[in-house]
């Protein structure tokens, strides 16, 4: 049964708190390391899927999983949370968080370039244009508007950045490829990622973080990896259409542009907006593109 009013409710709730992560990735990176964060919010997000997985009644299809089910779990888990949120909070940590989240958004851009190689796809002359305008605003992004001097204040940074746009992007279409329910998918790549997560914390000798540390860690696991989930499933299953829903997502970024400024203290550059500005422009029409 749908129900429009609710599910825009729902939507805007995951608007409004997907605003605010850069904001809690960058402020808690100021008290613990970028795997100190993802130790803290990977198990917290793992136990609150477990506890999603049996509040559904699904804890039946997770023990019926064969053991190549498992095994692209593995996979799965390996590419999200652990490298993933691994490379995206060290770019946040070199980086200005306006930088690091506009730079991150390039993955849907990313996306029909990995489907070409994984899903055999064509791509469109228009693609390309849609390509060439999220590349400007890269360049914009990067250089901090000074592409004819051709000066990148922080190239580690940058690479990093655009590196997580492109392990989300391999991982969004292995997941795509795969036909489990959606909770229990996560749910077990989630828990692999974690096993890796703790392993590298722990080979690494990495310190207990202090009280700030852990409720940065509780705070990214419950909203970036967590609630928002459900949320979101919910405003899709009450939706008339997804479109309705999916296109809210484009808020996100310039929401997330005025929580930055307020929390952090950063001075939200003209550069970063226009070139977010030009990504979210070519996103809009790559997806354009492949609806027709």
């Amino acid at each position: 049964m749908t129900d429009q009013r609710k599910a825009y409710l729902y939507a805007f709730a995951v608007v409004a708190i997907w605003s605010t992560v850069s904001s809690a990735f960058k402020l808690s990176l100021r008290y613990v390391n970028p795997l100190q964060l993802l130790f803290i919010a990977s198990l917290y997000s793992t136990a609150f899927l477990f506890i999603l997985v049996l509040a559904q009644r699904k804890w039946r299809l997770f023990a019926a999983q064969t053991a190549r089910d498992l095994l692209r779990s593995c996979i799965l888990g390996l590419l999200n949370p652990f490298l993933y949120y691994i490379v995206l909070f060290k770019a946040y940590d070199l980086l200005r968080a306006q930088e690091a989240q506009a730079l991150n958004q390039t993955w849907a851009i990313v996306l029909p370039l990995l489907s070409i190689v994984i899903l055999k796809q064509k791509i469109r002359l228009l693609s390309f244009i849609a390509l060439a305008l999220s590349f400007a605003g890269v360049l914009l992004i990067s250089s901090q508007g000074n592409i004819a001097g051709w000066q990148f204040h922080n190239l580690p940074g940058i690479f990093l950045a655009l590196g997580s746009a492109w392990i989300w992007a391999l991982y969004w279409l292995f997941s795509l490829k795969d036909s489990r329910d959606t909770t229990i998918k996560l749910f077990s790549s989630f828990l692999f990622g974690t096993l890796f997560i703790v392993l590298a914390a722990t080979l690494s000798k990495q310190p207990l973080p202090g009280v700030a540390g852990i409720v940065g860690g509780c705070y990214v696991g419950m909203f970036e990896m967590g609630l928002t989930f459900v949320l979101w499933l919910h405003a899709l299953r009450l939706s008339r259409s997804t479109a309705q829903i999916s296109n809210l997502v484009y808020l996100v970024p310039f929401l997330a542009l005025i929580v930055i400024r307020l929390t952090t203290g950063e001075q939200i550059l003209v550069s970063t907006i226009i070139g977010l500005a030009l990504i979210i422009i070519g996103i809009v029409l790559q997806r354009s593109i492949s609806r027709h």
